[in-house]
């Protein structure tokens, strides 16, 4: 088995696409006046090491960041001059906005508190400098009413987008890695105290203890951590001699290694690898994102644009060499698009104990 992950067939899955958010350009006047300096080119991991060193000395002087992959530029949010010039001076392009990064922290904790209903999720998206609120097609009646009345009170903070799809954890049947009448797919092989493990999504962990390479077949594994909700990961450790490099199944007969463990940019170009879709690619949309499932809430996940279907749940999202997330669950499909979030990696690792590779 190539690193402990079977090819699985495809299950399709009868779901409407998400409605389009229709974005302005924020500008504001002078707020990025420019000096003699003009920031440079930045591949996406230079991009993002900017950003959380930009964030750390900063702090909420600005309004979050992203990686604009075709100008190979961070953007950095800004609500005044000053703060423009130190993030064009430290190597990255101001963005004047309206809202700062307190503004959209005060109306997150207000949708954390008034507006935690199953089928909903958010997070701040820096292009847009707001808080955008997904809602599925299960949000109906009360719910519906108490969202509504939250996002109200929030004003031009917050954006509404709806999806006719359902936001669920991908979990499902068929080939992969199984467990009690479930299927999931690996996400990394990882070691702890010398020993061999990999990591998957924690509600493939907490719905089996025992995981095997085929459908019936012998044990391969047992879970030693699960969390979820609140978080996203399970820890299985290896109980056979199964080859574990460290590397994802590309599904075309190859493999990409893995090095590192990193964390998300918004704007980075991303790739999943799944054991019922395989291979798929998309962006980074948003970081500390909240989900409510029907299963309760998760929070602090990756969002992006890279579809995925039941029985992907706790593949690799990767960027090269860089281990970045475990699939969590999300909405839509591989046919018609979706959306899908992410239990970062690195997370995971300081929780449960473990390395990579």
């Amino acid at each position: 088995m190539n690193h402990s992950r079977i090819p699985g067939r495809r299950t399709a899955l009868a779901v409407a696409g998400v409605l389009a958010l229709s974005t302005a350009s924020l500008t504001l006047e002078n707020a990025t006046a420019a000096p003699a300096a003009q920031p440079g080119t930045l591949s996406a991991d230079r991009a993002g090491d900017l950003s959380r060193q930009i964030e750390a000395e900063f702090g909420s002087a600005t309004a979050g960041s992203y990686y604009d992959a075709d100008a190979r530029k961070l953007v950095v949010g800004v609500v005044d001059r000053a703060t423009a010039d130190r993030v064009r001076s430290a190597g990255a392009e101001p963005q004047a906005v309206t809202h700062s990064a307190a503004d959209l922290a005060s109306a997150r904790a207000v949708l954390d508190a008034e507006a935690a209903v199953p089928g909903t999720a958010w997070s701040v998206d820096p292009r847009l400098n707001k808080v955008v609120v997904t809602v599925d097609s299960t949000v109906k009646g009360e719910d519906l009413a108490r969202l509504e009345k939250a996002v109200a009170r929030l004003g031009d903070k917050v954006a509404v987008k709806r999806t006719t799809g359902q936001l669920r954890p991908l979990i499902g049947g068929g080939d992969a890695i199984w467990g009690s009448g479930v299927r999931c797919s690996l996400g990394f092989n990882v070691s702890k105290s010398g020993q061999p493990y990999f990591l998957t999504a924690g509600h493939c962990g907490n719905a089996s203890a025992s995981w095997s390479a085929s459908q019936g077949g012998s044990r391969i594994g047992t879970v030693e951590k699960s969390s979820f909700p609140g978080n996203d990961y399970a820890l299985v450790k290896y109980t056979s001699s199964i080859a574990h490099p460290s590397a994802v199944n590309l599904y075309n007969g190859g493999q990409q290694n893995i090095g590192k463990a990193g964390e998300a940019t918004v704007g980075q170009q991303v790739r999943r690898s799944g054991s019922t879709t395989q291979v798929h690619d998309g962006k980074v949309t948003g970081l500390n994102v909240t989900v409510n499932y029907q299963e309760g809430q998760v929070r602090g996940l990756i969002g992006t644009t890279v579809c995925a279907e039941p029985g992907d749940s706790g593949g690799a999202l990767f960027a090269g060499d860089t281990a970045l997330g475990l699939t969590s669950g999300g909405s839509g499909d591989c046919d018609s698009g979706g959306e899908t979030f992410f239990q970062p990696v690195p997370a995971a690792l300081k929780a449960v104990g473990a390395q990579l590779p």
